[in-house]
């Protein structure tokens, strides 16, 4: 049985709208540090700065908003009703929020103590998230492509949470472990294991409903998830010291990036074959973050290769920009600008009865407002990726993330903000109905 949307179990809006509401300010924040450290930011993934700017990014943007969406949708699209929502909702953004401040500040300073605090609040607010989540997984009746790709997904976040405390705890308490090798590991499991998993998921919905597509063909939705859990497992194991032949590592890392290209060249091919030819910002966030995704996985194949590419001292933070900046965020962003709309119809439905005119979604945020955000964050992206050829363009593309975030963050206060008046004008007719009646 495929998931369907059941509009009844959607949970208070305020509860997705925590975490989308957090999520532009870490973003904002990380382009303050892009200016403040300007070039070091680039020198290496292994600085301070990189470090925190890379927390700031996949924990402060990316999970925060990604946290959120699946509160909602689980309920919604899965059937998977999460236990406590609010008070989940409560722990897991106050974990969350006040652990990536501290993890990012005691990258930035240095002091074990921060990361002797951040380790339990991550864990404990991030770890119970995680369990909740794949209990209400596995107790839905529904089954599918969403449903595997999701569950598994939501265990890579287990292992991203686990492989994260154990980091962050070697650096609290200076405990003698691979550093190195757990971090690549630990990134490995965040972006694909994790992150990856659950775009897929959601893409397998949203992509066909929101964007008038075909739906993804059989033979991906079945295999996709599977094959690259197997394929990161596979590729984890290597970094054990243990005894295997030479050029391992290497080849399951090219065939994993081989798996991976299909989903964005697929997705693009879909885009292509939608019913509605309108362009409108979803569909450019998504086609920016797709290309990019497939230029990220020519990067990672050309690594394992090109001895000279693997040397480039610019590639992790060329790989970092084309990953966070230019995938996850732009579908973040994309998919904001579907789901807030989207609830805040869906809620506005709830207060009103037959007969009574709900605003619809396009009256929420404006498209020229989203347009907007698209330019400047294609601006930061462009000025960012040229970083890596000379290192000046880190401040304008600091500023341009800066705009971009602050964009997107005052669109969704809008669109919180056009919730709670039509709320207030949908009340008041119905007052005035039933005054009149």
């Amino acid at each position: 049985m495929q998931p369907g949307l059941s509009f009844e179990q959607a949970p208070p809006i305020s509860v997705p709208f925590r975490f989308f509401l957090t999520a532009p300010v870490f973003g904002i924040a990380a382009g303050l540090l892009l200016l403040w450290q300007g070039p070091e930011a680039l020198i290496s993934r292994w600085t301070s700065t990189a470090l925190a700017l890379t927390h700031l990014l996949a924990v402060g943007f990316m999970l925060q908003a990604m946290c959120g969406a699946l509160l909602q949708m689980l309920p919604v699209a899965a059937g998977a009703n999460i236990w406590q929502p609010r008070r989940v909702t409560h722990l897991t953004h106050a974990g969350l929020t006040i652990g990536t401040l501290l993890l990012v500040a005691g990258f930035l300073d240095g002091q074990p103590l921060l990361f002797q605090i951040a380790v339990p609040f991550m864990t404990v607010s991030l770890g119970a998230f995680a369990l909740i989540v794949l209990i209400a997984l596995f107790r839905t009746p529904a089954q599918g492509p969403t449903i595997i790709a999701l569950r598994i997904a939501v265990f890579g976040l287990i292992v991203t949470i686990s492989l994260g405390a154990t980091l962050a705890a070697t650096f609290g308490w200076q405990l003698a472990l691979p550093l190195i090798e757990l971090t690549h590991v630990h990134a490995a499991w965040g972006l694909g294991g994790w992150g990856l998993l659950l775009l897929a998921g959601v893409a397998y919905l949203v992509v066909p409903m929101f964007q008038l597509t075909p739906p993804y063909p059989v033979w991906l939705t079945r295999s996709f998830s599977v094959a690259l859990f197997f394929l990161l497992t596979a590729w984890s194991i290597t970094w054990l010291p243990l005894e295997r032949p030479a050029g391992v590592q290497a080849a399951l890392a090219c065939a994993a990036a081989l798996l991976v290209v299909i989903f964005p060249a697929v997705t693009l091919r879909l885009q292509g074959q939608r019913r509605r030819k309108i362009t409108e910002p979803t569909l450019l966030f998504w086609r920016v973050a797709m290309i990019c995704f497939i230029a990220a996985v020519l990067v990672v194949i050309a690594q394992q290769l090109i001895a000279a590419v693997d040397a480039y001292d610019g590639l992790p933070f060329l790989l970092g920009a084309l990953l966070m900046v230019g995938v996850f965020m732009p579908v973040i962003s994309g998919m904001l600008y579907k789901i807030v709309p989207f609830l805040n119809w869906l809620h506005l439905q709830r207060i009103g009865k037959p007969g009574l005119v709900v605003p619809n979604m396009r009256q929420m945020i404006a498209e020229p407002r989203m347009m907007m955000q698209f330019r400047l964050h294609l601006a930061a992206l462009v000025l960012l990726l040229g970083a890596t050829l000379w290192t000046p363009l880190v401040y304008p593309g600091g500023l341009a993330l800066i705009a971009s975030c602050v964009w997107l963050e005052w669109n969704l206060i809008v669109g919180a903000r056009n919730f709670a008046r039509f709320s207030r004008e949908l009340e008041t007719r119905l007052a005035a109905e039933q005054a009149a009646a």
